[in-house]
């Protein structure tokens, strides 16, 4: 019998909200993730982060650099001069630009990987960004460059957000966006590799958050064309006065997390020959 090919499935947004984080440790616990990618500048990371400490003996758990949601952890006077990170169309415009401040990016790096191992405990198992930040020019070099200078290299990996042209197109769905990110973070792999880090091969998991999908049929277009070391993300969670407050991807969380929770997942992942497992020993 030909072996499993393996996949990871990664949730993103952990201490985002309460209801959030709730909802992905019950996927966590029911063994439906193998990475769990945490956002350290709110308010709710410090509980939230002791909460997933217990629960992720069996998952990865990754930094989710943040610059476009909430507020920074120190003061950021060119990047965020309201105290306020600014929405992911301006990051963009100026990174694009070449004006992004790239000492305040480089001390907000660092506040972040710092939180993050203050409650955890130890380094991250993997390095991602809220909107795939970390792959823009200007903020992945100097995001790199703090990762080998915190020594993870071959202890840490970091998520490609560009998967194959010929993968992409054969999925199909939300191909332009899936593209967009491909053209942005384009080097991202190339500096990864340089500085001894390993990532992802294959990445799927784009949507548009539309709550009249049915996100079964969604998902089972992140399982085609699975690269070597295939990595899908999704947003699961349950929605809260506090995610409303901060977020517009809200009803499709706890669609996502019905999904991850029904026994369609294991069936659909077998019929396909696919096993979830982690990144950090796919990669070993």
């Amino acid at each position: 019998m030909a072996k499993d090919r393996i996949i990871a499935l990664c949730a993103d947004d952990y201490g985002l909200s309460h209801g959030v984080s709730v909802g992905i440790l019950e996927a966590l616990d029911a063994g439906r993730l193998t990475a769990v990618s945490a956002l350290v500048n709110g308010p709710r990371w410090p509980a939230m982060g002791r909460e997933l400490l217990r629960h992720s003996r069996n998952a990865d758990v990754g930094l989710h650099f943040n610059l476009t949601l909430g507020r920074p952890l120190g003061p950021m006077p060119a990047f965020a001069p309201t105290g306020t990170f600014p929405p992911i169309a301006k990051v963009v415009r100026l990174a694009m630009r070449g004006k992004l401040p790239i000492e305040e990016i480089r001390a907000e790096i660092d506040r972040q990987f710092d939180r993050f191992e203050a409650v955890m405990e130890r380094r991250p198992d993997f390095v991602d960004g809220h909107q795939h930040v970390h792959g823009l020019p200007g903020i992945r070099d100097p995001l790199i460059e703090a990762m080998a200078a915190r020594k993870l290299a071959g202890r840490a990996w970091l998520r490609n957000p560009g998967d194959g042209l010929h993968r992409i197109l054969l999925r199909g769905a939300q191909a332009r966006k899936a593209l967009a990110v491909r053209g942005l973070s384009a080097g991202l792999k190339r500096a990864a590799q340089h500085h001894g880090f390993a990532t992802n091969d294959g990445f799927s998991g784009f949507s548009d958050f539309h709550p009249g999908r049915d996100y079964a049929k969604t998902f089972e277009t992140y399982l085609r064309a699975p690269g070597r070391r295939h990595l899908v993300m999704c947003h699961p969670g349950h929605v809260d006065e506090e995610l409303k407050a901060q977020d517009s991807v809200t009803i499709t969380r706890e669609q996502e997390l019905a999904f991850l929770l029904s026994p369609r997942l294991p069936e659909m992942l077998e019929q396909r020959g696919l096993k979830l497992a982690r990144l950090s020993e796919a990669v070993a």
